[in-house]
């Protein structure tokens, strides 16, 4: 059927919209397949698919493979995996992308596990390197680097995979950029037959009613964000940060560890375990700063630290360090802000 060994990215489809983690993908997806001048591939399964080439497009996408059935939509297990499994036995891709969410955490394993390829789930950076293994001494070139923190983050580890393909990652959504390759860019549609990739039995499963439900807290798009962590040292003291916060016109967000003292509900999460943002304000308040906070928000334009330990790991990377306590800090900067705002 088509030409073997490229790059493909699993695609989200909610609403008449691929989703962003699907698009953030392609744009990694377009870079990597560029340097290894292979070609970049999407796959979408689901319904009423008329015209989603049109939002894959534009992100350098070479060839879109289309399955279009009813009972595609919503997600199943089963029907899903069979599609990528008996696909991607046809066109042998040398690396498969997709988000990590609750679809691509399990759609992922299912996969891999069939196809004996492995799979690194969470990675926050994906490249192309050489490997040699120092047992057999068998040199490696153009591999694909899954890179993401490891044991508990105290590591940042690259994880190859030498010999089986397709080379899987999971990635999340908001780690790497989405960008737009060529507005005019234009590939193939190449519709697939559902029958053709799945059985009857994959269709056991129907779903019947279905609710999803919003976050009404959204990271993602604050402009302005305040953060605590397990330094801030009480409920009490969070609650001066949501003051902070709405003087600023700014959203809060947290630490894990803050997460789990119970400071702040789990959707405020920033980092490898929760999400990850770039706002034009970060403020960080008794944060030390451990890797898998830093992988979620690294990338804010300017972050500022308040923090009574001068040593902190966050005020390497901060562009400005107030330190002090809490208590201290944050009713002065409540103050200051209301008086200049005026």
């Amino acid at each position: 059927m088509a030409e073997q060994n490229n790059l493909i990215v699993y695609c989200e489809y909610e609403d008449g919209k691929v989703a962003d983690v699907s698009l953030e993908l392609l744009t990694k997806g377009r870079s990597l397949a560029t340097q290894l001048g292979v070609k970049l591939q999407a796959i979408v399964a689901g319904d009423k698919l008329e015209g989603i080439e049109a939002q894959l497009f534009p992100y350098g996408v070479d060839t879109v493979y289309k399955v279009e059935d009813a009972r595609l939509y919503p997600y199943t297990s089963l029907p899903h995996s069979s599609i990528l499994i008996n696909l991607f036995k046809e066109i042998k891709p040398q690396i498969a992308f997709m988000g990590a969410t609750s679809i691509g955490r399990d759609l992922g394993p299912r996969v891999s596990s069939c196809l004996h390829s492995g799979l690194t789930a969470d990675c926050t950076s994906l490249e192309i390197g050489s490997h040699k293994d120092p047992k057999t001494q068998k040199e490696y070139e153009n591999l694909l680097y899954q890179i993401r923190p490891a044991f508990g983050g105290n590591i940042v580890a690259t994880i190859v995979n030498p010999d089986c393909r397709p080379q899987m990652a999971t990635v999340r959504e908001g780690v790497m950029k989405k960008e737009i390759f060529d507005a005019d860019y234009k590939g193939e549609v190449i519709n697939l037959d559902v029958n053709k990739y799945t059985s009857a039995e994959d269709f056991v499963v129907e779903i019947i009613d279905r609710h999803v439900e919003k976050s009404k807290i959204n990271l993602k798009a604050a402009p302005i964000i305040v953060a605590g962590g397990y330094g801030v040292g009480s409920k009490e003291n969070f609650d001066l940060l949501y003051q902070l916060a709405d003087t600023l016109g700014a959203e809060v967000g947290a630490t894990r560890a803050a997460v789990d003292a119970g400071w702040a509900e789990h959707a405020r999460q920033i980092g490898q375990t929760g999400v990850t943002v770039r706002p034009k304000l970060y403020i960080a308040c008794g944060i030390s700063g451990q890797i898998q906070h830093i992988a979620g928000m690294q990338e804010s334009s300017i972050i500022i630290s308040v923090n009574n330990d001068p040593a902190a790991p966050i005020n390497n990377i901060a562009d400005y360090v107030i330190n002090g306590t809490i208590e201290e800090v944050l009713p002065k900067l409540i103050k200051y802000y209301k008086k200049n705002s005026k």
